[in-house]
């Protein structure tokens, strides 16, 4: 069998103890490069963007170009789980399953090690820094990138709340649009005992989180839906003989596309300058943590619809996008491509929580339908085992 479940499953638990954020995926990397050498691909890259890896397998004739990412990055989590392989690393923990994304793009290794594809090529991809939206662009940016051209790409996300080995689709918007901004604004301390004498933002910040909330409209199922999310309130020091003379505001922001996350982005700087002009305060902006909308090609989609059903899995028919942030959208402004869900389990603990773990019983599922995919957009070669 050109498949070792066996050894996928303790690889990926290996991944799961050794956990590291973005950034600082090198043993993670190291780990999955030497994985891969055992595939035997035609080339294999690293460093690519930080500690990306694309590893390709090519026929050595005229064909479409397949692209299969998976994330290398873990959250900054304390785990809660007790399992022989809990996270060993304090306050680090992999909790959003890309230790399982990544096992099931080495399953797909081994698949491709004894499937090579008569025409065209396939790239596995492995993302650093997915988790704050950095690894996709620093990729793109890199010059190790550029014989990449991606005829299409796909990714999958397993998904607590949905059946196990469900599949989950939608053409178009597939993730929101994200982005979160810092608003800091500046004014001057005194003594708290005469206030009057300095320029204290508090005022300012609590307007500034009531007017803002006023934009929010979080409905999923219209066009204009818009979530502004307060995440961190800083305001003055500990210092209790002192009148606060500085704040910042960090707030997340989300639409289902960049025109709208635009225009919303534009609305909230609008009211933070009017509210701190009239507060007599100095005002500054910062941006961070972007994820572009995830946007499905209707062909790619296909593809994915196609695969399920040959594998005979459900397929549920998202009608409405999901209001988290993903960096495989940036990809999907460039190139084809579609991302799917795949279903981890109704009683599975929701992604970011601090008692989950991604199931392996997936990972034979997400081998499964990349490999169909696979069959199906290129010729393969009979197994050489």
């Amino acid at each position: 069998m050109s498949i070792d479940y066996s050894t996928l499953r303790q690889f990926r638990r290996i991944l799961h103890a050794n956990p590291e954020v973005s950034g600082n995926e090198k043993n993670t990397a190291r780990r999955v490069l030497a994985f891969l050498s055992e595939c035997k691909p035609d080339e294999l890259l690293g460093g690519i963007g930080g500690n990306g890896i694309i590893a390709t397998w090519e026929s050595g004739k005229p064909g479409k170009e397949l692209v299969f990412r998976a994330e290398l990055d873990a959250l900054p989590i304390q785990e809660i789980n007790s399992f022989e392989y809990a996270s060993l690393s304090t306050g680090v923990s992999h909790k959003c399953g890309h230790d399982g994304h990544t096992t099931i793009l080495c399953g797909l290794a081994q698949y491709l090690q004894h499937h090579k594809p008569a025409t065209g090529k396939v790239r596995l991809l492995f993302q650093p820094s997915e988790e704050n939206g950095e690894g996709a662009q620093a990729m793109l940016n890199d010059k190790k990138f550029q014989e990449v051209n991606p005829s299409c790409l796909f990714a999958l996300h397993n998904l607590p709340g949905y059946p196990l080995h469900e599949i989950v689709v939608k053409e178009g918007t597939f993730t929101a649009s994200v982005n979160s901004i810092i608003i800091n604004l500046e004014g001057k301390t005194s003594h708290a005992a005469e206030p009057e004498h300095g320029l204290n933002p508090a005022l300012a910040v609590a307007d500034i989180l009531r007017e803002t909330a006023e934009l929010v409209n979080n409905n999923p199922e219209e066009i204009n839906m818009r979530v502004i999310t307060p995440v961190f309130v800083e305001l003055g020091e500990k210092a209790y003989g002192i009148s606060a003379g500085n704040a910042s505001i960090h707030l997340t922001l989300r639409c289902w596309d960049d025109d709208h996350l635009q225009q919303l982005e534009n609305e909230v700087q609008d009211v933070a300058q009017k509210t701190a002009k009239a507060h007599k305060l100095k005002i500054a902006f910062e941006f961070t943590q972007t994820f572009h909308a995830n946007v499905n090609q209707h062909e790619a989609t296909q593809r994915v619809r196609e695969a399920a059903d040959s594998l005979n899995l459900n397929i549920t028919e998202k009608a409405f996008p999901f209001k988290w942030g993903e960096d495989f959208g940036l990809f999907t402004t460039k190139f084809p491509g579609c991302m799917f869900g795949l279903g981890s389990g109704t009683d599975t603990p929701a992604l970011h929580n601090p008692d989950y773990d991604f199931p392996d019983t997936l990972i034979e599922t997400g081998v499964g339908i990349f490999s169909q995919i696979i069959k199906q957009e290129l010729n393969i070669t009979e197994p050489n085992v």
